[in-house]
């Protein structure tokens, strides 16, 4: 009993040796782990303050002087102290593994840096694993700023010597760019110098600085010959000629002033500076292909009125001749001072010119309409901005053929001559001729008259109620000839006026049977002229009854222009007073 109660009792211990180890065992593995996880890790808050008997003031004075220092290191960090890393305690290799380890998990979480970065980070790691935990990462930060800058001045240092290299001599530049072609095997070693160079070359530069691929001399001056040439626009977005004051056009005429623009040109006054200086007109008309055929439809017709006219008497401008100027085609006209809009504002603007100027220029006009009869030629743009004056403001002359034809070559087109201007069979879409002109020369002779214009109307639709508060209503006969009636009359020969709503601003269509005469030409013509004297009331008279004459609505009843020419207003002088 007794052998058995002894090893009874001797196992037990055994047993209870065995986990006294195992436990003993565990906690010291407890301990080594909190120490390897913790051991780098300095506390932060300090120690608590041992006992001492030291007063409340001298622990302020501390203090202070605390402060001072810490101002001190602020100010100047170069006087902080140094910091010693060596005395620090060295670690296991359990702890450098560990280290490592942070490392590694470092670099996966920082991909998006550059391979330069994490090289030298590694080379830091490496070479001192100690200092891992001491130093923060705004010094490794630092360093690797300060080793970029360093990169950067070492690229541009690169930078200046291939620009240096590059302005003493190109040739040298181009045989290597050739030699770097030809040597296909050291394409690794050329590819940085290629970037650098593509870097050098400034795209804003007036040589060209590309790779030539073997071409000569020759060929890069002629290219720049020809860029050169094509920066000399002397258009601009419309096809108009850039007029400068002073320059000079075909070697020979020298521009003064600017004269006027329309749809097919502009007009300047030059200088002639081969015969005797004298100033003539040039239109410089667009450079354009419908414009340049219109032109030279215009010559033609110039050409026969300077036959027609040798002597230059029936009063239209006198045609010169023609040259092409930097691909604009030019026409060469006689220069006049003004033209009718301008005297009309600067002598008869709200009451019109004298009655003495009047009868001179209404005759004048006329006249040029006749020999334009006689040739044929219908002017189709008759109105004070195409009638040109003399310096002496005697002479009158009609320019502007550009929208001339002939009579026997015309289509009806609703928009032919300046709206308020244009005559009804035009609108209407009815065949012309000569009457149209006669029109045109009607409302102008008003405008010079009373200072006004005789018809004011918007728009076509606009201009047919104005003709007729005037002249009453058309003929069914003549609204019937017409082309585009539909647009202005219905099937009863009721006038249609497009207005805009006054509510809604929406265009409506009104219908007028009854349109009555609401204008007195003769009450206008007397308002205008309030001054005029006994012997001038017979001439108004006169004057209205011509307007009326050829102002008819239908052209076959409308005065003819000799009809005109033979009229009282016209062949009557002026009574003395």
């Amino acid at each position: 009993m007794t052998d058995a109660y002894t090893r009874y009792s001797q196992s037990k211990s055994l047993k209870y040796q065995k986990e006294r180890d195992i436990v003993m065992k565990s906690k010291s593995r407890r301990s080594k782990y909190s120490d390897q996880k913790y051991h780098h890790v300095e506390s932060k808050t300090p120690p608590l303050p041992a006992k001492s008997t030291s007063s409340l003031e001298e622990l302020l004075k501390k203090r202070e002087s605390l402060k001072q220092e810490l101002k001190k290191i602020v100010k100047d960090p170069d006087t902080a102290p140094n910091i010693d890393y060596n005395k620090k305690r060295r670690h296991s290799k359990e702890d450098y593994a560990y280290e490592i380890m942070i490392s590694k998990k470092r670099q996966v979480h920082n991909e998006t840096r550059s391979n330069k970065i994490s090289k030298t980070r590694k080379s830091n790691h490496e070479s001192s694993p100690e200092l891992e935990h001491i130093q923060p990462e705004s010094e490794d930060e630092e360093t690797i700023i300060q080793q970029r800058r360093q990169q950067r001045k070492q690229l541009l240092e690169k930078f200046n010597v291939l620009n240096e290299k590059s302005n003493e001599s190109t040739e040298d530049d181009n045989k290597a760019s050739n030699s770097e072609a030809e040597n296909t095997t050291d394409i690794k070693n050329t590819q940085d110098n290629q970037i650098i160079s593509k870097q050098v070359t400034d795209m804003f530069s007036e040589k060209d600085e590309f790779e030539s691929n073997g071409a000569t001399k020759n060929a890069t001056h002629n290219e720049d010959e020809t860029n050169l040439n094509l920066t000399d626009n002397w258009d601009d977005a419309d096809g108009y000629f850039n007029i400068r004051i002073g320059d000079t056009i075909n070697n020979r005429y020298t521009i003064k002033s600017i004269l006027g623009q329309g749809v097919f040109a502009n007009v300047v006054r030059a200088q002639d500076n081969m015969e005797g200086n004298d100033y003539v007109a040039i239109k410089i008309v667009r450079n354009n292909d419908l414009m340049y055929k219109t032109s030279l439809k215009e010559i033609e017709i110039l050409k026969q009125i300077r036959e027609a006219d040798p002597d230059n008497k029936y009063h239209c401008v006198q045609f010169l001749g023609h040259f092409m100027h930097k691909n604009h085609l030019c026409l060469l006209l006689e220069s006049l001072h003004m033209d009718l809009r301008g005297v009309i504002k600067k002598y008869g603007k709200h009451h019109g010119i004298n009655m003495k100027a009047l009868m001179s220029y209404s005759r004048q006009l006329l006249l040029a309409l006749r020999l334009l009869k006689k040739l044929g030629i219908i002017h189709a743009d008759i109105k004070p901005d195409n009638i040109l004056v003399n310096e002496k403001k005697n002479l009158l002359k009609l320019c502007d053929f550009g929208s001339a034809g002939k009579s026997d070559d015309n289509e009806p087109t609703p928009y032919l001559v300046s709206r308020f201007y244009r005559a009804p069979e035009i609108i209407l879409g009815v065949p012309y001729k000569h009457g149209v002109d006669v029109w045109s020369a009607a409302c102008t002779i008003y405008e010079m008259a009373t200072g006004k214009i005789l018809f004011t109307g918007s728009s076509n639709n606009k201009m047919l109620k104005c003709f007729m508060d005037l002249k009453g209503r058309f003929s069914s006969k003549l609204v019937k000839r017409g082309k585009f009636k539909d647009q202005h009359f219905n099937y009863n020969n009721n006038f249609l006026l497009h207005k805009k709503d006054e509510f809604t601003g929406r265009e409506k269509v009104v219908e007028m049977s009854n349109i009555s005469i609401s204008r007195d030409l003769l009450q206008e013509l007397k308002k205008c002229n309030k001054s005029i004297y006994m012997n001038e009331e017979r001439k108004i008279t006169q004057l209205k009854d011509l307007l009326d004459k050829m102002t008819m609505l239908d052209s076959s009843q409308r005065a003819q222009v000799n009809d005109c020419l033979k009229h009282p207003f016209i062949l009557e002088e002026l009574d003395k007073c």
